[in-house]
């Protein structure tokens, strides 16, 4: 053979099984990582003493939903803030506004009242469970 030839092999079973296992474990890792760390960042954070929000994001008569930490703050009256869980108790989809005095899930259209969690219509079957939070300042954390 002269060096201008070049001799083509097919590859041998072993080595198609073991490049196939490793472009799915390198898929597997990748889809696994990059989360968003949450503890205490700032951010959207569900650990507790992580800041969901500022009480000034609140609007007084709403609230807002934070979709990561799976919580709704609410702000019944001006400098009360109340926080519930934002999974509907019917099927446990998310709930999705708050506006009108309730939380609001568009699944089946269960509504809960924004000042304890009480369902005020729909099929929904208790309350959103409540969150504990503290107000401390400007910031609103989960206890």
């Amino acid at each position: 053979m002269t060096t201008d030839e070049v001799t083509l092999r097919e590859p041998d079973r072993r080595t198609v099984v073991a490049t196939i296992g490793a472009a799915g474990l390198a898929a597997a890792l990748t889809a696994c990582g990059g989360g968003k760390s949450s503890a205490g960042d700032g951010g959207e954070g569900g650990d507790a003493g992580g800041v969901l929000a500022k009480t000034s994001d609140i609007p007084v008569g709403g609230g807002k939903i934070f979709k990561d930490a799976e919580v709704v703050v609410t702000q019944p009256a001006k400098g009360e803030f109340k926080a519930f869980s934002s999974l509907c108790t019917h099927k446990g989809c998310p709930v999705t506004s708050v506006e009108g005095g309730t939380v609001n899930c568009p699944c089946h259209g269960s509504k809960y009242d924004i000042a304890d969690g009480s369902v005020r219509g729909g099929p929904a079957p208790k309350p959103l469970p409540a969150v504990a939070i503290t107000v401390t300042g400007g910031s609103i954390k989960r206890a």
